[in-house]
């Protein structure tokens, strides 16, 4: 049996090894134009500006970690001012790998300004098996403040024959408009995820599910969303109340879910697509 100081000096090891990594993006309006105030980068996450278009600022977060890995630890703050504009996105999808020891952990913590407008737009999350993740959103909104957050979950790369049969994900959401909590949600699958999807009042088999917030949202928007019924692929579902929009998507896998959300995004806004996505 290992002693105690040797499981110390283990564990000790193993927390060196951990990826930790942090961005923290300040952004502004200036006259028409949004402009990066303030960029601050730690550990193994990046972020770049690649350009502007019609005043709105893109930043592309860039993991350097290759990945995931059970006790990583990565956080991203957005602040925007008072009119600024940006969309943010992913240089690619981001994996969590398989975890023998403690849960990675996700931060995000978006504060948008008022008149100040906010694309959340990363690419797909790819579960492994055995995976074990943990990520809390938080949203401060001010009262005119505009908000489109899209997050996508894929359990597995179904065309590489992979599935994600036991693991632990909890995804904490909350959302304040003028300090009020006006959306909050918890989705969490631990152990047997693969039966539990399985089960037809979880996913009735879906292993690719991505949620759409829209803030404000109103019934304009989830009929355009389900106007496009025919178009889909998999499950795709819209609803609004108290000045917002959900547009909910489940999919046998990743591929169907992109094209989905891909028609989905494209109903509920006039902005493009981050170019990241397309190609």
């Amino acid at each position: 049996m290992p002693t105690i100081a040797a499981r110390n000096k283990e564990n000790a090891l193993f927390a060196a090894n951990r990826a930790v990594g942090r961005v923290v993006v300040t952004a502004h309006a200036v006259g028409a134009v949004t402009r990066r105030t303030r960029v601050n980068e730690s550990g193994s996450l990046r972020v770049r500006f690649p350009n502007a278009f019609d005043g709105e600022l893109e930043a592309v977060l860039v993991n350097t970690a290759g990945g995931v890995a059970g006790g990583d630890r990565f956080a991203v703050d957005v602040t925007l001012g008072e009119g600024a504009r940006l969309m943010v996105t992913s240089a690619a999808a981001e994996k969590v790998y398989r975890a023998l020891g403690p849960q990675a952990e996700i931060d995000l913590k978006l504060d948008i300004g008022p008149g100040a407008a906010l694309r959340w737009l990363p690419q797909e999350t790819i579960l492994f098996d055995q995976a074990r993740l943990t990520r809390r959103i938080e949203v401060d909104l001010a009262p005119d403040a505009r908000l489109l957050l899209a997050e996508t979950l894929v359990l597995g790369r179904s065309a590489m024959g992979e599935a994600v049969a036991q693991g632990h994900v909890f995804d904490r959401w909350r959302v304040r408009r003028g300090g009020r909590l006006v959306f909050a949600e918890a989705l969490r699958l631990d152990g047997a995820i693969a039966a539990q999807l399985a089960e037809k009042a979880v996913a009735g088999g879906a292993v690719a599910l991505a949620t759409v917030l829209i803030a404000p949202g109103d019934d304009s928007l989830v009929a355009r969303v389900r106007a496009l019924g025919d178009s889909f692929r998999g499950d795709v579902a819209a609803s609004c109340w108290n000045g917002l929009a959900v547009v909910r998507c489940l999919a046998l896998d990743g591929a169907v879910l992109r094209h989905d959300l891909t028609i989905a995004l494209a109903a509920v806004s006039d902005a493009p697509l981050p170019r990241l996505w397309i190609n």
